[in-house]
């Protein structure tokens, strides 16, 4: 509404955008990255999915109704923009203790201590590029400042990042400004948070933690990129709790999640990264925003056939609401993850199944009934409104065609549109028969990868700060 609201004003046509009063602080936050911070909005008091019609109607009546009108008919006050710091100002000079007290009251941190962002330590995360330092990557809302190298070296040093890292950091901050990914739903109500995958050598080069305890911090590589992608989301993109990020609950940054290249290289699977046109080898990050997830501990079997089921109930018990992303908000956009530990993706490719073949009995056996999917979309969520079944969306073609083979609200249908929206990767404790499996948030937070680019003479530069 408020992007809408901004082109219209931008045209000298007055408008009112209506908003939840729980979203109104995020909608004085947003228009100032839309550069017009006095955009009219209309308070719509309280949720409307909890208010009998007669409250919605008196609330509408009272409240939102003549806010339109005087914001239709009334000239708002002048707004002044506060001017940021330049790129390479000198903010502040002092302690250790200062300059974190500084950052955590002008919300450029997490709550945490972060390193102070000095130049010289800045230019050491630029060695590491043959990028300049102002060049720009994308503008990323609500705040819709742009993504330049400088910033994501100063959000790295910030982080706890080696200067190393940086190679890394920028090919995220490149699939950050994918429009594919949608970055602007990073603060949306589920709170979900991205994992960031990673393929390639560098993985070694860089000492990434890819056996026992992969998504557990520790490591620091794991650990120091994924404060970094949160750190440039608040400080860069512009998400700050209670503002522009409305997660009810809201999740912490992931550690990276590093896959096993060795185990998947010995029974001859693709990396996740393989799925975006990258190639075995290749360095690349691969980012998807997921609500939640579980583990499933002691997967038994010693062949595929014993071993999925189990696997594919828990793909299933993972996914709720999230199938709005199936059928409703996007067809085909749910994209949930699956880890593997090593020795069950070894025990499935003894037998000789691909990974191909591991999501193919999946997406035909990880099925709920068209009732059950009916409800998760509609009755339970108010997500996809029209009251249709499943059947009759898929003959209207709003829903793909999977869905139309038949009107009995008791068949199976999947949770997923096709076998590839199944994403599959490896990683984990070599010696355990658990796995690990995310639900996500599908059209809000895409899966979207980009490749790695080293710097020439990566290896000397990478000896001199061993």
């Amino acid at each position: 509404m408020l992007r809408a609201s901004a082109a219209a004003e931008a045209a000298g046509i007055p408008s009112s955008s209506l908003v939840c009063e729980g979203f109104l602080g995020q909608g004085a936050t947003t228009s100032v990255g839309l550069g017009l911070p006095n955009l009219p909005m209309a308070k719509v008091p309280g949720h409307v999915d909890t208010q009998t019609d007669n409250e919605l109607r008196q609330n509408l009546i009272s409240v939102t109704v003549r806010e339109v009108i005087e914001n239709l008919t009334a000239v708002p006050p002048a707004a002044v923009m506060v001017p940021e710091p330049g790129p390479r100002d000198v903010i502040l000079e002092g302690s250790f203790e200062e300059i974190n007290r500084f950052f955590y009251e002008n919300d450029w941190s997490d709550g945490l201590p972060i390193v102070p962002p000095t130049r010289s330590k800045i230019e050491g995360f630029l060695d590491f590029t043959d990028l300049p330092a102002g060049h720009a990557i994308g503008k990323l809302p609500p705040d819709n400042r742009q993504a330049t190298v400088w910033n994501v070296a100063v959000n790295g040093v910030m982080a706890g990042c080696r200067p190393q890292y940086m190679p890394v950091l920028i090919a995220l901050a490149e699939a950050m400004a994918d429009p594919v990914y949608g970055v602007e739903h990073s603060g949306n109500t589920p709170g979900a948070e991205t994992l960031i995958t990673i393929n390639g050598p560098i993985i070694k080069d860089l000492d990434f933690n890819y056996e026992q305890g992969v998504l557990r911090d520790g490591f620091q590589a794991n650990t120091a990129i994924g404060r970094w992608w949160r750190l440039y989301l608040r400080n860069v993109a512009g998400f700050l709790p209670h503002q522009t990020d409305k997660g009810t609950f809201g999740n912490t940054w992931r550690v990276v999640l590093a896959e096993n290249e060795d185990v998947l290289a010995r029974i001859g699977w693709p990396p996740l990264s393989a799925d975006f046109g990258h190639n075995r080898g290749e360095n690349a990050v691969v980012i998807s925003r997921y609500t939640g997830g579980d583990v499933i501990t002691s997967v038994f079997g010693k062949k595929p056939e014993e071993m999925l089921p189990y696997l594919a109930d828990a793909l299933i018990s993972q996914t709720g609401w999230q199938l709005i992303f199936t059928v409703g908000m996007a067809d085909g956009g749910y994209s949930p993850l699956l880890i593997l530990s090593p020795i069950l993706a070894e025990t499935i490719a003894k037998a000789g199944w691909s990974k191909d073949d591991v999501r193919q009995w999946l997406f035909e056996n990880a099925r709920i009934s068209a009732a059950k999917f009916e409800q998760y979309i509609g009755e339970f969520t108010n997500l996809l409104s029209g009251g249709r079944s499943l059947y009759e969306l898929a003959r209207l073609g709003k829903a793909n065609k999977v869905f139309g083979e038949s009107d009995d609200p008791g068949r199976l249908v999947p949770i997923v549109c096709e076998a590839r929206d199944i994403q599959i990767a490896v990683s984990g404790d070599p010696g355990r028969t658990n796995a690990q499996v995310f639900s996500h948030n599908g059209i809000l937070g895409y899966p979207t990868s980009r490749a790695i680019r080293l710097p020439g003479d990566w290896r000397n530069k990478l000896a001199a700060v061993e």
